[in-house]
């Protein structure tokens, strides 16, 4: 029997902003959101430019460097963790919402949207909430009269660009390791599929994250992409993988 899809009945579809330092704020330019099971247009989305990514990688350092009261850095390993597992509850209060938004602008069936993969989200975000208060170091015995230890540290300002096949799926894989170690991030989503980053970045904002630590920048693979690849102050960048049975795709990834 084939399955079909069922009409919207929880989600308000709105126009897109980017989330840049804690903000929701316009671009020069945007892009339309399109249903691919119907053509229809959902939503206009802010298109970030490549000085909207520069601002965006500015409040992401910003956020990190920040020491004091409140400073990401000075979170304990526990709030982090804390925070992730609210984040987690937040999408599971909100499962049947981010279902549709999947299901409108990614076109896989609505059965799989809400119990395949937002299940997995949550359990994502979970597993790595565990995971913040048993990321340390250790002693290491060398000498007997030397004291080794190895320290492990935030690498800073993580890239993450998000393919549209499971957009909110691949969001938590990158989220969750890169919160979880205390890092601050910029999230690209694919241009087919910004709506489910763009509700969670609400719900990171709800949750109580400090501002800058998650950015949202949808836009285009040519533009936001690229440039938020080539930023010299992002320290690590983390792709979509392509297809090995491609060769073509070896040089880039796509959805980027």
């Amino acid at each position: 029997m084939a399955t079909t899809l069922i009409a919207p009945t929880k989600t308000h579809i709105k126009p897109g902003k980017l989330l840049i330092n804690g903000e929701w704020v316009e671009a020069g330019k945007t892009f339309d959101t399109i249903n691919p099971a119907t053509g229809e247009v959902l939503t206009q989305v802010a298109e970030a430019s490549a000085a909207d990514v520069s601002r965006a990688v500015a409040a992401a350092r910003a956020a990190f460097e920040k020491t004091g009261k409140g400073a990401w850095r000075s979170i304990s390993a526990s709030e982090r963790g804390r925070l992730l597992w609210k984040l987690a509850d937040l999408v599971e209060k909100n499962i049947e919402e981010f279902a549709e938004l999947e299901t409108l602008h990614n076109g896989k069936p609505i059965f799989e949207s809400r119990y395949v993969d937002m299940p997995m989200v949550i359990d994502v975000l979970r597993y790595y909430a565990g995971w913040a208060t048993k990321i340390h170091g250790e002693t290491v015995n060398t000498f007997d009269n030397a004291f080794t230890y190895t320290l492990r540290e935030a690498v800073g300002v993580v890239g993450a660009i998000v393919a549209w096949n499971f957009p909110l799926l691949l969001a938590s894989w990158k989220l969750g390791p890169a919160l979880a170690c205390g890092n601050t991030v910029v999230l690209k989503p694919a241009e087919q599929t910004p709506l489910s980053a763009l509700r969670l970045g609400e719900l990171l904002l709800e949750a109580g994250l400090p501002e800058g630590v998650v950015n949202v920048v949808p836009g285009f693979g040519s533009t936001a992409g690229a440039a938020l690849a080539a930023h010299p102050d992002v320290d690590k960048i983390t792709l979509p993988v392509p297809p090995k049975s491609d060769a073509r795709s070896s040089r880039r990834a796509p959805g980027i």
